[in-house]
């Protein structure tokens, strides 16, 4: 086991970060002191990362995690739960990217919340949630996950709430707060039957990694030696692993935005844009897919569980992005389109394409971080105006934000070589050729490709709108707001606290503390998704027929059974799908050649994923045509009111479960229970008091006279108690 006390500084840096700007920078009120030291503190975390990941047997090419143990937190009998860290490959690529896409975002914050009376507030909330985020992932077991996980809830109410003085704001922080409770109900039940499961088979543990110093054994080891359950829904309600991995997947689905506990993730769009880039696309909604992902040693031996899985991930993929179509504030356009990309990542832990699914986290935290502080740059020159019916011809006044956003709205297209083609192209082949446990029959997986492959359509198409009536056409910011009177409510919120002023202003690009974090992140989105070029693509240009991402994840995700692939030659026997183990148990790493590649991808399968991908580029452009088409003379086109109003799902909940909950709160709990019983019980129990004390207050009349009766009547009642009583016994 490699120690290396460099681990707690990523997540302690943050954490000081906060601390310090929120005692001092209180006081001081500087901008530039408040600024360098929330930037700075998280610029620590991100070298410190990459150096423990990318040094010389580091994180994400060793065979053992880096551990960081802290102290021993709970310990009864064999049972042992520490306050420890540690950086494997999964956690080491995840850590990698929210660091680094969390400073860039940092620093654009700078420049968006200048002059901001809650300067210091926000930054120290910014820093706070880095510190809980990285906790949940470089955590080295559920319990301190868990700690995690409440602590980016918690700094996400605070953060959507930033802005105090408006409703909408405090609002949308309550009902993100309250629908993640309702997650985590279930991760956190989860956990306990999980702990109950390893405990019947002999070894207690909820950490993640065999641990020999201390004794600590994994989790899913316990696990991976139980029996595969079988395909059954009765196995969701059965206290088995099924159970457990449902339990797990409904903290999941609150914490990323799936149905139906999606609802609270668009109206977070009330905070600032920043707090939308960093928590709502890069971060804390892919901590769900992280957990499971890091769970699936239980999901390979839970069939039903990822199935659902795969239904659910679809299911919002394709709910969502037809939402996307019809809205007209900018930010909630590409909040639904985070809910629709979410539902392509669970698709794919679904389908058992773990690696994809952690692929396409990583391009979309590139694309969707520049597409959100893009339109942040956009309301920032705009004058805070979020509504695209009164944008329209920007890119001549705001060209290094189109140029950048320009190349965010191709990678979410999936338009070659842009990142969102490589790793969504590959959930999409996953998913077309999965078989294997998880799904009851083989034409499932067709159609969920289907489902995917329509998202994909739609995605195009809703982004091309976007863009339209945002850079392209006619400028309608110079024209009266009455024209827009339909404007909804959700449209009416703005993204700052400074000047709400709607009259008309000239648009200006943003200053370069803020085009300068847009144009990396452009870079990113352009040139990213290489880490994961398939071999049938890659063998096409003659490139290396390793896929780095797969490779990387290969070890340290769990396979399906049945998925393990054997290639032999004459001398040696090559594992791609489940390699062998060291001495230590650790696996081992067999880098592949061209022809051992070639070996596992038979040409029947290439040419089919070959043909896949240029039907997903087909798919792309059609899109992006289609959208082009439909909008560009027609920017303001009414789309059916039915996806602008989001299928009123959320009058479906007020209906359904919050008005029935208030008035049962109010007629029955309180005017009922409360007023009628609780306090109606202690008010008749005061009565009562009352109504003794003036029957008995009688005896008290102020007469001598009357006192001297009273205690004749007394004397002669003792009297005449003990006189029965000493004739009784003096009877035979």
């Amino acid at each position: 086991m490699h120690e290396n006390n460099l681990l707690s500084l990523i997540i302690f840096a943050p954490l000081a970060g906060a601390a310090i700007n929120w005692f001092a920078g209180r006081r001081l009120r500087s901008e530039r002191f408040i600024g360098l030291i929330a930037c700075g503190s998280v610029a620590v975390s991100t070298v410190v990362a990459f150096y423990l990941a990318f040094k010389s047997g580091g994180a994400l090419t060793a065979t053992e995690p880096v551990f960081d143990h802290l102290w021993t937190w709970i310990q009864v009998g064999s049972f042992r739960a520490d306050f420890g860290l540690a950086m494997d490959r999964l956690s080491g690529t995840y850590v990698l990217f929210i660091t680094f896409v969390g400073f860039l975002i940092h620093v654009f914050a700078v420049g968006y919340m200048h002059e901001d009376r809650g300067f210091y507030r926000f930054f120290a909330f910014l820093n706070l949630f880095m510190f809980a985020m990285l906790t949940l992932v470089l955590a080295d077991n559920f319990l301190l996950m868990f700690v995690g996980w409440e602590g980016v809830g918690l700094c996400s109410y605070l953060l959507i709430g930033y802005y105090i003085d408006k409703k909408e704001a405090g609002d949308a922080a309550k009902k993100a707060f309250i629908t993640n409770r309702v997650g985590d109900w279930g991760f956190v039940i989860g956990i306990m039957l999980l702990f109950f499961i390893t405990s019947a088979a002999g070894n207690a543990s909820i950490s993640f990694f065999n641990q020999p110093t201390t004794g600590v054994t994994s989790a899913f080891q316990v696990i991976s030696a139980l029996p595969v359950e079988a395909f059954a829904w009765q196995a969701i309600f059965a206290g088995g692993l099924t159970s457990g991995a449902v339990l797990l997947f409904i903290g999941a689905a609150g914490k990323s935005a799936q149905i139906p506990l999606y609802v609270w993730l668009p109206d977070a769009m009330a905070g600032p844009t920043p707090v939308s880039a960093l928590i709502h696309a890069a971060t804390m909604v892919t901590a769900g897919v992280y957990m499971i992902v890091r769970c699936s040693a239980i999901y390979v031996h839970a069939p039903t569980a990822m199935f659902i899985v795969a239904i659910i991930g679809a299911a919002t993929a394709l709910f969502a992005a037809t939402i996307g179509l019809a809205q007209n504030d900018i930010k909630k356009v590409l909040a639904y389109s985070t809910i629709s990309q979410l539902g392509y990542m669970f698709l794919a832990c679904g389908v058992g394409a773990f690696a994809a699914a952690i692929f396409h986290v990583i391009t979309h935290a590139f694309f969707k971080a520049l597409l959100f502080l893009g339109s942040g740059s956009v309301i920032h020159g705009m004058h805070h105006e979020q509504d695209m019916r009164r944008m329209g011809g920007l890119r001549k006044y705001m060209p290094i934000t189109f140029a950048t956003m320009l190349t965010g709205w191709l990678a979410i297209s999936g338009i070659p070589i842009f990142a969102g083609f490589f790793s969504k192209d590959e959930i999409l082949w996953k998913t077309w050729s999965a078989a294997g446990p998880g799904l009851p029959g083989p034409i499932w997986s067709k159609a969920l490709w289907a489902v995917g492959a329509l998202t994909a359509l739609l995605t195009a198409v809703y982004m091309t709108r976007m863009m339209v009536m945002t850079f392209w056409g006619t400028e309608r910011f110079r024209e009266s707001h009455s024209d827009h009177s339909d404007t909804s409510e959700a449209t009416k919120v703005h993204d700052d606290a400074h000047h709400s002023d709607h009259g008309v202003h000239e648009p200006h690009e943003s200053p370069w503390l803020m085009t300068a974090p847009l144009i990396v992140l452009a870079v990113l989105s352009t040139v990213g998704g290489l880490i994961g070029v398939p071999y049938a693509i890659s063998s096409m240009f003659g490139g290396h027929p390793e896929n780095y991402i797969e490779h990387t994840l290969d070890p340290v995700i769990a396979k399906t059974p049945g998925s393990e692939t054997v290639a032999e030659y004459p001398d040696e026997t090559i594992w791609l799908s489940h390699p062998p183990q060291n001495v230590d148990g650790a696996p081992a790493l067999v880098p592949l050649g061209e022809h051992e590649a070639e070996a596992f991808h038979s040409p029947e399968e290439i040419r089919e994923e070959r043909l896949l991908a240029l039907l997903s580029v087909a798919i792309a452009f059609v899109g992006i045509a289609s959208g082009w088409f439909i909008f560009r003379k027609r920017p303001l086109l009414q789309l059916p009111r039915i996806l602008e109003n989001k299928y009123y799902v959320d009058e479906l909940y007020d209906a359904a479960i919050i008005n029935p909950i208030n008035v049962g709160s109010r007629e029955g709990l309180w005017k009922l229970f409360d007023v009628g019983v609780i306090d109606g019980f202690l008010h008749s129990l005061g009565d009562a008091v009352t109504e003794t004390g003036k029957a008995v207050r009688h005896l008290q009349a102020g007469f001598v006279r009357g006192y001297a009766a009273i205690i004749l009547l007394g004397a002669l009642a003792v009297v005449g108690f003990f006189a029965y009583y000493g004739v009784q016994a003096l009877r035979p």
